[in-house]
């Protein structure tokens, strides 16, 4: 048995789709996944030992409300073409992702007060409050309010928040699939404004118990309705996660930016996204 060897003078596997543009001082992995550029992108502002920490941890937040922003793009997009077992897929993926996500605040956690506020002043007025990445998830999700737009305005992700508000929502796409099943009325507004929150009522949570009462003449519906939530419980955990931490690192005191903190934290807290699904388990 031979094994192919390497095209002479190229220094790397033969067959290898980046053999020919991976600049010289990389490595084909690197090059790849932009990991050179990627690795000079923190820039501590005090000699905190703490701080160049509190810097890439946010920064890997960033990248997973991205990646969490992929896949339910992809979700409500295969429901909107009536494919629901490769929505369900794309959910299984997304909620692991909402794992990692969940799990993220454990680093910050450990920031003792004192170890905060040896950078905390360097923040001045930056915020989690003004990540366009997250406010994106808030909207696709269906949480919309033209106002939170607004700290985005004169940057660089104003337009793909703008752009997110008035786009049809996961949870949109989950009730025309419903519509179109014959359990819920079509909405036949001839232009609905979806920078308007997603459609709620009786007529919603009638529909979703009809769901779970059916189980086997719905089997899929019911699948999507638990994957659903799953999103939605993990979003709130996520939430509950972030007033624990920010209540242990600060207390009471002002949040980051000039926010309320706890208290601000702890009015989102209570938000949940899909309500007909959880207040349709009151009646079942």
């Amino acid at each position: 048995m031979t094994t192919e060897q390497p095209a002479q003078g190229s220094g790397q596997s033969a067959g290898c789709p980046l053999s020919a543009a991976v600049p010289p001082g990389t490595t084909p992995y690197a090059y790849y996944a932009r990991m050179d550029e990627l690795l000079t992108l923190q820039h501590p502002l005090s000699p905190a030992d703490t701080e160049p920490g509190f810097i890439i941890m946010s920064q890997v937040k960033e990248l997973l409300f991205k990646l969490l922003h992929t896949e339910l793009t992809t979700a409500r997009d295969q429901l909107d073409k009536d494919r629901i077992d490769a929505a369900l897929w794309t959910l299984r993926r997304s909620a692991r992702v909402q794992q990692v996500l969940l799990v993220s605040w454990e680093t910050f956690s450990v920031l003792s007060p004192a170890e905060f506020a040896e950078f905390r002043d360097v923040l001045g007025s930056a915020s989690g409050f003004q990540s366009a990445g997250y406010r994106r998830l808030e909207f696709l999700l269906g949480n919309k309010n033209p106002a939170m737009a607004q700290p985005h305005r004169d940057t660089a992700g104003h337009d793909a928040v703008l752009n997110q508000l008035h786009e049809p929502s996961l949870y949109d796409a989950a009730l025309a699939l419903l519509a179109r099943r014959g359990l819920l009325t079509p909405d036949d507004s001839p232009a609905r404004d979806a920078t308007l929150p997603y459609r709620s009522g009786e007529d919603v949570e009638e529909a979703w118990r009809a769901i779970y009462q059916d189980r086997p003449g719905h089997h899929d519906l019911h699948a999507l309705a638990e994957a659903l939530m799953d999103t939605a419980e993990q979003f709130a955990r996520w939430r509950y996660t972030h007033l624990l931490t920010v209540q242990r690192m600060l207390g009471a005191k002002p949040g980051t930016g000039g926010t309320d903190g706890v208290a601000w934290l702890a009015r989102i807290s209570e938000h949940r996204f899909f309500p007909e699904l959880w207040s349709v388990r009151s009646t079942l």
